[in-house]
Order: structure tokens, then C-alpha cells, then sequence
């Protein structure tokens, strides 16, 4: 079969799933045959051989299934750097940089700061903090071995040797400590929403929690302030409907300045608090 002929049935099939079919196929194929996309545009009656067809539909019925394209490409791009995902981590989403770029927007350029991920995950939040932020100590935690095993490779890659990674749930491998910001992509996902269907290949456990989808950040409003330094600033990205249940949470264990910051979609999507310390 010749390359376009392979794209055009790619594209064919790849419609009913994907926003961007003829991307999705083009991608998919310079990942098989291990070249460029100018190659395709520039070689399109190249033929390919038995094997290589063999392995081109094994990636396209993978992505006809529904596997996102980061998984199948073992890769996703997040404030500019191509981080390593699998199935054991969400895949890192644009919005999601709208944490990052509040607590950058917090964090002086020259601050020595010691700077909380919660729930981690592929560690793209906490090195991409890290990267901006040189002088800053920056702790990630995941409940989830598989996850930082992820973020191992991400942050040996990545990162500039200021990123430190830590086994457990929530605030309790880092009890004792003060941090002067804390930022956290929890679950909060309704356990019932129907949009977890289409969330299949993704960790269930990083996306749901519980019947509201607001467990974890209930558990993150009543632990973060015993590890926060005074007036110190907690930012935790939430579902586009759930700011004013988030606001109402973190009032009811006493933080201050509460506000809700839009996504580039102009959802509401992260909620900023700061600690009055313990």
C-alpha cells in the first residue's frame, strides 16, 4: 500500500473518534516507519511493506479504540517539554498549565522556596515549576509506584536536580515539613459521571473521587494547612462546575483569600487559598 493510500484509510477510520483524524494518521504513521511528516508529504507513492503495514494497524486500531494518541506515542507536550506518559498517568492536559503558571506568578524569580506537588503523576507540574524556578526545592507525591516510575524517567530527563520525589498518599510522606506553596491536580471527577466512559484508558483512580468528586480535595483542604508556612498558598485545579462547592470547603477549615482563576477556555479551573499557619 502506498503512503497516501495508507493515510487516506487511516483518516477514513479515525473519523468517528478523533478531532483530528489526519493528524492522528499522520502521526501514527511517521511513527511506524520512523520518519518525519515532511516525508510523507514529500514521498506519498513510497510503498509499504507487509511488516510495516502489519504495525501501522496495530497503532491505528489502538488509537480506533479509543487510546489517546500520548499513550500510544509514549509522549505528551506540557509547557513546552515532551514528558513521558503511560497508562499508569493522566495524560498531561492544557489546562492543567494554568497551575503552573499561578504558582509562577506567585514564586519570585530568585526565591529558595520549598514548593508540594500532590498526586504527581508523570511529574510535569513539579519539573515544569522546577525548570522556571532553579533556586526552589520542589517535593512530588503519588500514591502510585507505577506513576513515579513515570516521573523517575521524567525528572532524570528533565529536570535540573531539584525535584524530589516521594511515596504516598496525599500530605503524609511530608508530615513535619513546611512548604511555601503548595500545588495539587487531585481527582474530582462524580464517580458516576458519565465521562469517565470515555476516560477508560486512563487511571480511574487519578480521575475519581467519590459520589461529588470532591474526597480528595476535601482531605487536601483539611491537611494542607499544618504543612504550610503563614499566608502560604495552596492552589488546586477542580471541575469547571465545582469552584463554588471548593470555595465553600476550604472556607469551612478556616483558609483565606479564596479565588477562582478561569482556564483559556474560561472555565473555572483552579482555585487559589492561602493558609493563615498552624
Amino acid at each position: 500500500m502506498r503512503l497516501d493510500a495508507a493515510l487516506a484509510d487511516a483518516t477514513d477510520r479515525l473519523q468517528p473518534i478523533s478531532e483530528s483524524p489526519r493528524l492522528d494518521a499522520e502521526v501514527l504513521l511517521c511513527r511506524t516507519i520512523d520518519m518525519p511528516r515532511s516525508y510523507l508529504f514529500a514521498h506519498p507513492e513510497d510503498e509499504l511493506d507487509e511488516l510495516t503495514q502489519e504495525r501501522f494497524e496495530d497503532v491505528l486500531e489502538r488509537r480506533i479504540g479509543g487510546e489517546p494518541m500520548a499513550y500510544i506515542m509514549g509522549m505528551k507536550e506540557f509547557w513546552s517539554q515532551e514528558f513521558f506518559v503511560s497508562p499508569a498517568t493522566l495524560v498531561p492536559r492544557p489546562e492543567t498549565e494554568l497551575l503552573v503558571e499561578l504558582a509562577l506568578r506567585e514564586i519570585p524569580r530568585k526565591a529558595e522556596w520549598e514548593i508540594l506537588d500532590l498526586g504527581t503523576g508523570s511529574g510535569a507540574i513539579a519539573i515544569s515549576i522546577a525548570g522556571e524556578r532553579p533556586l526552589c526545592q520542589v517535593t512530588a507525591v503519588d500514591v502510585s509506584e507505577d506513576a513515579l516510575a513515570v516521573a523517575r524517567e521524567n525528572v532524570r530527563a528533565l529536570s535540573q536536580g531539584n525535584v524530589t520525589l516521594a511515596p504516598g498518599s496525599w500530605t503524609e510522606p511530608v508530615q513535619g515539613r513546611q512548604f511555601d506553596i503548595i500545588v495539587a491536580n487531585p481527582p474530582y471527577v462524580r464517580s458516576d459521571d458519565e465521562a469517565l466512559r470515555d476516560l477508560q484508558h486512563e487511571p480511574q483512580s487519578a480521575l475519581a473521587a467519590g459520589d461529588d468528586g470532591l474526597d480528595a480535595i476535601r482531605a487536601l483542604a483539611a491537611d494542607c494547612p499544618a504543612i504550610l508556612v503563614n499566608h502560604g498558598m495552596l492552589l488546586i485545579e477542580h471541575g469547571a462546575d465545582q469552584a463554588p462547592d471548593v470555595a465553600a470547603l476550604l472556607e469551612s477549615h478556616g483558609w483565606a483569600e479564596i479565588c477562582c482563576h478561569n482556564d483559556l477556555a474560561g472555565l473555572p479551573r483552579v482555585t487559589a487559598a492561602r493558609s493563615g499557619g498552624k
